[in-house]
């Protein structure tokens, strides 16, 4: 793999394995992509959908940590990233034994980058590689163009992702805090759930500054401290 596709996308992400993978919600779609990770796995190609803040990404490079750790050759891209340099930047990618391709629905409609994609499946499959996906939804309900690609897209195997429910949020909040060291007593967790946006993203950016104000004044999450950093 050479050029501008290696600046953006494809690094493993450190924080993304199946065993800090939290919540009952989607626990066993986790379990079930794990499986598929395993040596003599009969599932080539795998489809992991859900709404955004479901967890898609973070399986994903999960996905790929595993095949990694089992001594295979694996690759994540972000197509987010990726479509700034154009469909070329999938070239070559077919040298891995296992390519993941998150959010994949960004190209439904791009005739370019859908033929990229299907030229990839194509040259994957021809090695005897595996390509796991993320998207919205499922092949069929995209708004793809190119009907081959939709077409091969289907007889992959897909795993419904669910959106999380608060005593998930509840469990992810507190396993990341306990991660980096901060002391998460149920009154406060309960608070900052109370008052904090649904997303988990936004729920997690405020751990990142309640963690960066705890450091700096050396102090406990306590509510007060929690409602002084939060303004609320």
């Amino acid at each position: 793999m050479s050029g501008p596709q290696l600046t953006l996308g494809v690094k493993l992400r450190d924080d993304a394995r199946f065993d800090n993978f939290h919540g009952d919600r989607n626990a066993a779609a986790a379990q079930k992509l794990a499986r598929l990770c395993g040596e003599g796995a009969q599932a080539p190609v795998v489809i992991l959908c859900g709404d955004t803040d479901t967890g898609k990404s973070h399986l994903l490079q999960a996905a790929c940590h595993q095949l990694d750790r089992q001594g295979g050759s694996a690759v994540c891209v972000s197509l987010e990233e990726l479509m700034p340099l154009g469909p070329d930047a999938l070239t070559g990618l077919e040298q891995h034994a296992l390519v993941g391709l998150d959010d994949l629905d960004l190209i439904a409609g791009n005739t370019e980058w859908e033929e990229a994609v299907f030229h990839l499946y194509n040259r994957l499959t021809d090695c005897g590689h595996r390509l796991f996906i993320s998207m919205l939804d499922t092949p069929g309900a995209l708004p793809f163009g190119l009907q081959d690609l939709v077409s091969r897209l289907q007889h992959g195997l897909v795993i419904q992702l669910g959106i999380y429910r608060d005593a998930d949020r509840l469990t992810i909040l507190r396993a990341r805090a306990e991660k980096r060291g901060l002391v998460m007593v149920d009154e406060v967790a309960a608070y900052i759930l109370r008052r904090a946006p649904r997303k988990l993203a936004d729920l997690l950016a405020i751990l990142d500054r309640l963690d960066e104000n705890s450091l700096r004044a050396q102090r406990k999450l306590t509510i007060p401290f929690v409602k002084s950093v939060m303004g609320w």
